[in-house]
């Protein structure tokens, strides 16, 4: 529970402003929803490489994914964006992702993650869904240049685009499935314990560009 204190008073680029407790708050669901996904892939990635083919696996998998794609959800509807087109924009492509899911789920009798195994086409559909992750993995190599979303921002459109295309090898992509766990497990980490009005930016901006819209409408 996150205790009760006095907001704190900052000087941004438009004004002075103040970080709260309900701030502070939505920058720890943020991050606990970003860890919630990283565990989800790198359980994922685990269980399709370790356990043979089978029904629990099958289960066990979309499971997963059924919990990643909430928790990103959670997390793009918390996260601190300045251009509310582009927070929209990766908004958007979440749920057409998940609604491209609950499609291919319900409209093929094999179990979820062999469809889009054996179905590289369901990529057009589910893949909205990774390219908001790779909106959240951008957003963070640009505000604070951190080196591992750098290789994510690379790495997961690779990875969906060469299962689209058929062009990876499966070596190829079982690696490039571990690095991505990996580096999410460490992104996700670092986020835990960052400075949280870091997560939160010139609260200043967001109310200019908020007045900015009133008077244009």
């Amino acid at each position: 529970m996150i205790s009760s204190s006095e907001p704190i008073v900052y000087q941004g680029q438009f004004g002075p402003f103040t970080i709260d407790d309900r701030d502070r708050q939505g920058v720890l669901i943020y991050r606990s929803a970003l860890m919630v996904s990283a565990v989800c892939v790198a359980l994922t990635t685990t269980v399709a490489l370790a356990m043979p083919p089978s029904a629990v696996q099958a289960w066990l998998m979309a499971g997963l994914y059924g919990i990643f794609s909430v928790a990103l959800g959670v997390s793009l509807f918390t996260i601190h964006i300045y251009l509310e087109i582009l927070h929209r924009a990766l908004q958007a492509f979440w749920l057409v992702g998940c609604i491209a899911a609950i499609g291919v789920a319900l409209g093929d009798p094999a179990p979820f993650s062999e469809t889009v195994v054996q179905q590289p086409w369901t990529i057009l559909g589910i893949g909205f869904t990774f390219a908001a992750l790779t909106g959240i993995y951008f957003k963070e190599a640009f505000c604070f240049n951190r080196l591992e979303t750098k290789f994510l921002t690379v790495i997961v459109p690779t990875l969906l685009l060469g299962h689209l295309l058929g062009l990876l090898p499966i070596g190829v992509a079982q690696g490039l499935a571990i690095a991505w766990s990996g580096l999410f497990l460490i992104f996700a980490g670092r986020k835990a314990v960052q400075a949280i009005p870091d997560d939160i930016g010139d609260k200043s901006v967001f109310e200019y560009l908020h007045r900015q819209k009133a008077e244009a409408q």
